[in-house]
This record gives C-alpha cells, structure tokens and sequence, in this order.
C-alpha cells in the first residue's frame, strides 16, 4: 500500500503506529531532564556528571543516524523501522537495568544510535501512505508521538520517577517501544525499496556545498542554547526558583507546549517568511536565555520562559529544514538526517558546556549565559546563511542572465519527503526573504 493506495483507515493505522514509535523516543530522550537530580544520586555522582547522560545520548544520534540512513537504504522500510525500533527497546531496558553509571553511560549511547535513522525512515514510510497533497500531513501525524511525548509522556514518567524511581520510568519506555514494534509489524505496509545506482554518492556530494554546513551550525548552535538550559532545568527550578520536585511536572508540561506552539508557529511563518523567522527566533533566543538569569529568582517569571524558549528555538526548525532539502536538491536524505544529528550534536554541546559552568562554579543560573552564547553564534551563521543565499539568487540577474530557478527536490523511493512543491517555496521564500 503505497502513495495512498491502500483503504484509508490501514493508512491511518500505519501513521498511528509511527507515532507510537515517535512517543517511545519523545519519552525516553527528554524524561532525562526532568529526572536528572534522582539519577545523579542513585549513581552517586554530580549532577553535571549526570549531565553526561543527555550528552551521550545525543552523540550517539549523532553517530547514528547518517550511518544507519546509509546503511539501511536497500531495505524495506517496514523492516528497518522494526529494527530500529526493537534496537530502542532493549537500550530502554538496559539502561533500567545498568548497576553503574559506566554502564547506563553506555546503554544511553547505543539507545541513541537508531533515533535519528528512525524519524529519517519514518517520514518516508508515512510519505508513502498518502496522495501527495496530504505527505506534509502524515508526516505530522508521525512527528505528532514525539510532540505529544513532550506534554504527556515526559511530565508524567517524571511524576512516576520522582516517586517510584527512575529505572522504572526507563523499563516503561522500553516496553513503549516493544508495543510500537508490534504496532509497526501488524500496521505499516511492507513495500519492497528500489534504489538508483549512485544514489549513496549523490547524497554524499550534497556535502560540498558550504550552505549546506551553515545550516547545520545554525541548528546546532540555535538548540545548544536551548539545552545548555533545560539540561539542568530540574535543579535550576528547585534550587534557585524555590519550586518544589512535584512543580517540575507542568513545568515540564509548559516546555512540551511551547515546542509545539513554536513548530507551529514557525511552520505557518517560515511558508512565507523563512530568513526573518530563523533569524528573529534566534535572537528572541538570546533575549529569553539573558532574562532567564534574573528571572530564575521568580515563580512567575520563570515559568513564562520555560514556555517562551522552547517556542522561539522551534520556531526555527521548519525553516532549517526546508532550507537544507531545498539546497540539496534531489539527494536530500543524508543531509536530512544529518540536521537530525546536527540538533543531537546540540543537545550533547549545551548540556555539557552548561555542566562546565556549574562545575566551575558558576552556579545552575550559569548555563542560561552559556546559552545565549552559543544563540549569539547561531544568529551570526545565520546571517551568513542567508546572505549566501540572496548573492546566489541576484548574481545571475545583475549579470544579465535569468534569474535562477529554485531546486526541485526529486522523489525517492518510497515517497518523497517533502512535496517538491513546498521545497521550491521554501527556497524562494528564503532567497527573497
């Protein structure tokens, strides 16, 4: 059942169980913030050096997700996408499992390794199921699990694991996505994939293009800053905001909230506005980390910006993304998966660059400094990105020729990831903007 062939409700069946798998690694990747101060105790180390935990993890969707893109291109889709998921599922449970911090050191990064490659084939998968007009769409329902993950499964494993503790939490993720696993093999249709020869070499060469870099500095400096602080949002909140451990629950549930207000928001203005909205949400960024410093001593305050920063540092993401598929032209699936790892990269970077700040010293409001850093040097490649893009697209007309065409992103087999329709927008909107 492809391109939106089969019944419509196998079709919504399918989505529902991507979404599920998207749920498991919402939950599993995020309760980590919340969680951070019983993890650091039970392992008995510092709370910086459970900070590590976020970072590893990440590194490992670093690692993991253009390996595994590359490696798993020649096979069914259904078939990597249980793969993958079963991989999540037992890192779950190994990190429940691990007696030391060595070994749940360990567990993380091989947990993080099918992330990326996941959501990269997933996003085909649900391609696939519909017409063409309605490919955006399925793709949200999908990334939908990894929303609803934010706002319901992350505030309420951390209520459990504050109580019950969190090895649990990470037993209950494994099982998730031992469920989605079964939801993949009775739900996703099995399509048999044909790839192009060359097509490996095509995405490598997408790589030779210097925009192509500084989009990915962007998405790793924009959301290091986010996670610089919420890495250490837990102790940030109970030590110095006087917040009791119960309150991190809907605070929690106030940072799912304004990651999907910024997804949203930024994918209705990046249609018409892709350059404003990257770079005002990048310097809304740096205005939020400075405010969180004094703001961190009021209740009031700091709840706000626990909503407002991950509003604005999503706000980005749809323009980042359509960007880097637009440049890309029709090889855009490493590239893609590399804005995956690139986000990864930026999670390990703000959380270990906001644990050296405690452990000089500094105090848990430090990482909020260290964030509006690392956006200050997003917003600066971003500039850069941007400017790229306008000389490319008015060269050719001062020099008398014809205004250049945007790249038409070409389907891959199985579905396309955007519409080509939305890709040549996209890369308009960002030359004009």
């Amino acid at each position: 059942m492809t391109n939106g062939s089969g019944p419509p409700g196998s079709g919504r069946r399918a989505l529902l169980a991507l979404a599920a798998g998207g749920f498991a690694i919402g939950t599993g990747e995020f309760v980590m913030l919340g969680l951070l101060p019983q993890v650091a105790a039970d392992l008995s180390v510092s709370v910086p050096q459970a900070g590590e935990l976020i970072a590893v993890y990440a590194l490992g969707v670093v690692v993991g997700a253009p390996l595994l893109t590359a490696a798993s291109v020649r096979h069914r889709r259904k078939t990597v996408l249980m793969v993958l998921m079963g991989w999540y599922a037992a890192g779950n449970l190994l990190t429940a499992a691990a007696p030391n911090f060595g070994l749940v050191l360990l567990a993380r990064f091989a947990t993080g390794l099918p992330h990326g490659a996941f959501f990269g084939a997933g996003a085909v998968v649900a391609a696939s199921l519909v017409q063409e007009s309605r490919r955006n769409s399925a793709m949200a329902v999908m990334f939908a699990g990894l929303t609803v993950a934010n706002i319901v499964g992350v505030p309420l494993t951390t209520l459990l694991g504050q109580d019950s503790g969190w090895r649990l939490v990470y037993a209950i993720v494994g099982v998730i996505a031992a469920v989605a696993v079964a939801a993949i093999a009775r739900a996703v249709p099995s399509v048999p994939v044909s790839v192009q020869r060359g097509a490996l070499r095509a995405e490598l060469r997408t790589f030779a293009q210097p925009e192509v870099w500084l989009v990915l500095g962007v998405a790793m400096l924009g959301g290091g800053g986010l996670f610089a602080t919420f890495s250490y949002i837990a102790p940030m909140m109970t030590d110095l905001t006087g917040y009791a451990d119960s309150s991190l629950t809907w605070l929690l549930v106030l940072f799912g909230l304004g990651m999907t207000a910024g997804n949203l928001v930024g994918a209705r203005l990046s249609d018409r506005f892709p350059a404003r909205t990257l770079l005002v949400s990048l310097a809304a960024e740096i205005a939020i980390a400075l405010a969180f410093i004094p703001a961190d001593h009021n209740r009031v305050a700091a709840a706000l910006l626990v909503f407002l920063f991950p509003l604005t540092a999503l706000a980005a993401l749809p323009a980042l993304q359509g960007r880097i598929i637009a440049i890309t032209g029709g090889a855009p699936n490493l590239a893609a998966a590399s804005l995956q790892a690139a986000f990864n990269i930026a999670n390990s970077l703000g959380a270990y660059l906001g644990g050296l700040a405690i452990a000089a010293g500094l105090g848990y409001n430090s990482p909020n400094a260290v964030a509006a850093v690392l956006c200050a040097a997003g917003l600066l490649l971003a500039i850069g990105a941007v400017r790229m893009a306008r000389r490319r697209s008015v060269q050719p007309v001062a020099q008398g020729g014809p205004a250049p065409q945007p790249p038409v992103v070409l389907p891959e087999p199985g579905g396309d990831l955007m519409s080509a329709g939305t890709d040549q927008r996209s890369s308009a909107c960002l030359d004009a903007s």
